[in-house]
């Protein structure tokens, strides 16, 4: 319990939100950065203004956190709000009940695609930012964007192209989008489904699309109450829908599976007999429920949340897989693991292609799984440290697809300093550590800019 005067548990710890905007040169480096990592690492996540709550972890105004590194050395830090209308004050709704696309936090992600760095929040259209942190403004692709756009675009490592999707309360629910490598929106098209979810990722393999439709859905009756206006909804069904790549293709084929909500996809590939394979970290209904509610979300009216992991149930998130036979019409759900995973990573060389190796973290620290061999291993945070997702850097003369680099932001439970994590993802084994001069709350996603040449 808490009293009034305890702020709820997203707003505490190694969740609370930092006061300022700040600035720092010549970070100090334990171990050795590898020279090659020339670049910058960003990363976003909620921060409320002082004094200020949502109402749910996922409404905080986005800040983003930068570390530049180069030559060995960490030579800045910063972290900057993202200038919105949501954060000068303008509602997201309208007092005409219509929606402010460009009054969203911009919370959730932070991308590069054709040179134009994005921060990303799926109500809303992405913002421009500069690679020192500034806000240029609201970023619609010369007008062609006209839905909100999703936090988890794909980017096809071979054509270049950016796969996105939008959701929205009304009818189209779902509005699928391709970007040109060179950065032009050229393809729009509505996919039916349902009803308004929370549709939050999606996954893309050579030939295909892969949507994820579940039942975590908009609720009117929560909208305008503050915090999010989603509950999970046992009525609306779970599936998985396979549509092709082929321009001007809206067909989806769906797949019916166990209930269930997903966040965040690892990856998919076409396994060679035609079959979709498609690696995810998944939470059963209680899972949700618990973790929904823990992070200031409704369930559902007179709805328990769920029981606590330590009343001896499972992990509420579990990574997952699911093998989609389009000549059987049949789909195999396994669960790969047991323990707790959430922020599933890959090197993004192999987006929509086979892949042997997932990155996850949790309480316990950064968890890397070798699919072929059916093992795991376990970077340790230890204390009240914890890492947040970590962002795969490929070696530039690498051959095997885990040569390379794993940078996670670690946030501490006792609001101690921050720290940029370095890991050989090979070996899982620490290569640097950047200390920063101040606290970083647990947030989202990030990105390595490497140096544009």
């Amino acid at each position: 319990m808490t009293d009034e005067k305890t702020p709820p548990g997203y707003l505490r710890g190694r969740f609370a939100p930092v006061p300022d905007e700040h600035t720092a040169a010549d970070l100090t480096v334990r171990g050795a950065l590898p020279p090659e990592l020339d670049g910058r690492y960003l990363r976003n996540g909620p921060n409320p203004l002082p004094g200020e709550d949502k109402g749910h972890w996922f409404t905080g105004p986005g800040m983003l956190h930068g570390i530049r590194l180069r030559a060995g050395r960490a030579e800045w830090y910063r972290n900057r709000w993202i200038r919105t209308r949501e954060l000068e004050g303008h509602p997201f709704i309208r007092a005409d009940l219509t929606v402010d696309l460009t009054a969203t936090p911009a919370n959730t992600h932070v991308i590069r695609h054709a040179g134009v760095v994005l921060a990303l929040c799926e109500v809303g259209l992405p913002h421009w930012v500069t690679p020192a942190l500034g806000t240029v403004g609201p970023y619609d692709f010369s007008g062609r964007l006209t839905t909100a756009m999703t936090a988890h675009p794909k980017e096809d490592p071979v054509t270049g192209e950016l796969h996105l999707f939008g959701t929205g309360f009304a009818e189209p629910y779902l509005t699928y989008h391709r970007v040109t490598a060179a950065g032009d929106l050229l393809d729009s098209r509505p996919v039916e489904v349902p009803g308004p979810t929370m549709m939050h990722d999606f996954a893309i393999t050579e030939h295909h699309i892969v949507w994820l439709d579940l039942p975590a859905v908009f609720d009117p009756g929560l909208a305008g109450r503050g915090g999010m206006p989603y509950r999970w909804d046992d009525g609306y069904g779970a599936r998985l829908g396979i549509m092709p790549r082929t321009p001007g293709s809206t067909a989806v084929r769906w797949y019916d599976v166990d209930p269930c909500y997903v966040f965040h996809v690892g990856n998919a590939h076409e396994d060679g007999q035609g079959r979709i394979v498609l690696d995810a970290v998944r939470y059963d209904r209680d899972g949700f429920r618990r973790s929904w509610s823990d992070i200031g979300g409704s369930t559902a009216p007179g709805a328990p949340a769920g029981p606590r992991e330590e009343d001896g149930r499972t992990a509420p998130s579990v990574l997952h897989r699911w093998t989609l036979d389009p000549v059987s019409g049949h789909v195999t759900e396994t669960q790969l693991d047991d323990r707790a995973a959430e922020f599933p990573t890959h090197n993004e060389d192999l987006t929509g292609r086979p892949h042997r190796y997932l990155y996850t973290v949790s309480d316990a620290g950064i968890t890397k799984y070798d699919l072929a061999r059916h093992t795991t291993r376990t970077h340790e945070t230890p204390g009240g440290r914890h890492a947040g997702e970590a962002v795969f850097v490929p070696a530039a003369d690498g051959t095997g697809e885990d040569e390379g680099w794993l940078l996670s932001l670690v946030s501490d439970d006792t609001g101690a300093a921050g720290e940029l994590l370095v890991l050989d993802a090979a070996r899982l084994s620490v290569q640097a550590v950047v200390e920063l001069p101040h606290p970083v709350p647990a947030g989202f996603h990030g990105s390595w800019l490497p140096e544009l040449r």
